[in-house]
């Protein structure tokens, strides 16, 4: 056997890396993480999903202190929201997670953490700071960066990406959004409630463009009383810097051409793999736009090389890349054979109502081929929803032919939290009687999944035939009201 420098070598250190390598440093593997930034935790920590959930949170907060009245509280008027405490408070909480992902908590875990920009040499070994380093097998888990559009200006023009958005020295008075993406929608809700003036433009017809058309405009509908403006079927023709400003030209969907002045742009349509530099080609292992090729295995063109994370596509999710980094673990280190199974994957959309996803939903199905019913309940009918103000929104089960549950999806408050319970019945294989039969604490918003559940049996147990059934054998009389 070759004398390789570790048994494992890891090139990224956020979701999917840090996965790996903590799992494989504890079972003894002697593991290389390499990070071109210049700490561990990848975008979702620093970039993405912490910062904008913690400024979500921050909006949230000032949004409810200006609705008072709607709470029987008196009305006020707070203060203008100066960004640079809200970003203190977005970096602080990024800095207590980063004790969790810093390089001495997995150099005590076994793993050696090495910083700078690694490139292949051959199929085993890396080039990095001026060495070579070699391992018998490699982890490509370097992440994805906002995708920029050749938009004619935009090279020359000022633009946000998530990489700027939560270390801006002051709110922005304007902000047009390019995309209407999970990230568009939650940053255009966030900024609007701060202070904002947003407008969101989308090149489709629909924001949220993967979700079932009924709930994604549920959401809109919401963002637009706050203040968000959407321009839908909208093609950016150009942008311009004016100075102080910069101006968006738009060809709206009645063909009509429109100048928009605004202080900031955020481009927010997609992601990019992280490829570039690397020295792929070097080694034969093939990339495009999507990303890195990999089989189910999640193997590259070598066995001895994987594939995980936002680098090979597929679902650009933080909690995606963990699971995808416990299959390398299997495959690479246990050498137990394991596929990567994307069959059930939740995901949530975090505006307010949020709206939360396992399994198919009614696009998806259609698409499939699939037939299906669906069972729907309102947030309005749920006393906790009614208590906290909270009455917009709805959970959608969908059923194949024999009654299994394909997908929910839920639009309403907290909604994340209260898919989980679905996370578990489906992922576990248990049928919907479990929930229905199972006692939710009352009042809680949980309650609205043991309302569906329980209103595909009701239809059944409250039937006509049931009923004529009851009368014979035990003698019931009926209604005793009419």
């Amino acid at each position: 056997m070759a004398d390789y420098d570790y048994d494992l070598g890891i090139i990224g250190g956020g979701a999917a890396g840090l996965t790996v390598a903590s799992g494989a440093a504890q079972l003894g593997a002697k593991t290389l993480l390499v990070e071109k930034e210049a700490a561990l935790g990848g975008d979702c920590l620093h970039y993405g999903c912490v910062p904008s959930k913690t400024l979500i949170k921050t909006a949230h907060v000032y949004h409810l202190m200006k609705n008072g009245p709607n709470f029987g509280l008196p009305a006020i008027t707070p203060p203008a929201v100066d960004f640079r405490q809200v970003s203190a408070r977005i970096n602080s909480v990024i800095s207590t997670i980063q004790e969790h992902d810093s390089v001495a908590r997995f150099c005590k875990l076994g793993a050696r953490v090495e910083f700078g920009s690694p490139v292949f040499t051959d199929e085993h070994a890396i080039g990095l700071g001026g060495k070579t380093i070699s391992a018998r097998a490699w982890v490509i888990a370097t992440g994805s960066s906002p995708d920029i559009p050749a938009i004619e200006g935009l090279a020359t023009t000022p633009y946000l990406t998530n990489r700027d958005l939560f270390s801006l020295e002051k709110l922005p008075d304007s902000m047009i959004i390019l995309g209407c993406g999970p990230i568009g929608v939650e940053m255009a809700q966030a900024f609007c409630r701060l202070g904002t003036k947003v407008t969101v433009i989308q090149r489709s017809g629909q924001i949220l463009s993967k979700e079932d058309r009924d709930m994604a405009d549920i959401v809109q509908q919401a963002l637009e009383e706050e203040g968000v403006t959407f321009l839908l079927n909208a093609a950016v023709l150009r942008v311009g810097d004016l100075g102080r400003e910069r101006e968006v030209v738009v060809k709206t969907a009645t063909g009509e051409t429109m100048a928009l002045k605004t202080e900031a742009i955020l481009v927010a349509l997609g992601r990019v793999p992280n490829v570039e530099g690397l020295g792929l080609e070097k080694i034969d292992i093939p990339f495009n736009h999507n990303g890195i090729a990999v089989n189910s295995h999640l193997r590259t063109s070598h066995r001895h090389i994987y594939g995980a994370g936002d680098v090979i596509g597929g679902y650009r999710f933080t909690h995606v890349a963990g699971y995808e980094g416990g299959v390398v673990l299997s495959n690479a280190v246990f050498h137990l054979p394991k596929k990567a199974d994307y069959t059930l994957v939740p995901w949530c959309t975090y505006t307010h109502p949020g709206l939360a996803s396992i399994g198919l939903n009614e696009k998806s199905a259609r698409k499939a081929g699939i037939d299906y019913t669906v069972w729907s309940e309102e947030f309005r009918n749920n006393d906790r929803g009614l208590a906290e103000g909270e009455s917009v929104g709805k959970i959608k089960l969908l059923l194949g032919r024999r009654g299994k549950p394909l997908g929910v999806q839920i639009l309403g408050p907290q909604a994340g939290e209260i898919l989980n319970e679905w996370v578990a019945v489906m992922n576990g294989g248990m049928g919907l009687a479990k929930i229905a039969s199972a006692i939710h604490p009352y009042p809680t918003l949980g309650e609205i999944n043991k309302k569906v559940a329980g209103a595909v049996f009701a239809k059944k147990i409250f039937s006509e035939p049931v009923r004529k059934g009851f009368k014979f054998f035990f003698g019931l009389r009926g209604r005793g009201c009419e």
